[in-house]
């Protein structure tokens, strides 16, 4: 994909790691914690979730069986700062687990779906920006 180099140590077992140390970090983080404690009751179920998520896109294992769109829709707290916060505990704590392919591989996916879930949600790319303005399908004008 994209010239990435797929001969990395990239594997579930690894995933399992980035995830499990990924969403320690998010837990106890002064701008995530409250959205991420609030939204997720199971902490354990949550992160195999997103170990089957994580590994469907960077594996192609198809493990995974979820709705993220519908999953992020459901939690109005979340703003611009929260996915800028998110990518950058994402880009350090890849590093910490990861080689340094599968750490760009990684990086890569997760900012292409950040910028994925801030246009379902129309949620500006950078925080100072307007929102795009455009209707969500299924949500009511605000």
């Amino acid at each position: 994909m994209d010239g990435m180099d797929t001969s990395s140590t990239l594997d579930e077992a690894g995933i399992t790691r980035l995830v499990d140390r990924f969403y320690d970090k998010v837990r106890t983080d002064l701008l995530l914690g409250p959205v991420f404690n609030t939204a997720v009751h199971d902490w354990d179920e949550h992160k195999q979730l997103l170990t089957s998520f994580w590994c469907s896109v960077a594996l192609r294992a198809n493990s995974y069986r979820g709705n993220p769109m519908g999953a992020h829709r459901a939690q109005p707290a979340i703003r611009p700062e929260h996915f800028e916060r998110w990518l950058a505990l994402w880009r350090e704590t890849a590093p910490e687990i990861l080689d340094e392919a599968g750490t760009a591989q990684m990086i890569e996916y997760a900012e292409r779906i950040g910028r994925s879930l801030r246009l379902g949600l129309n949620i500006p790319e950078h925080p100072q920006a307007r929102p795009l303005g455009i209707p969500i399908v299924g949500q009511p004008r605000k």
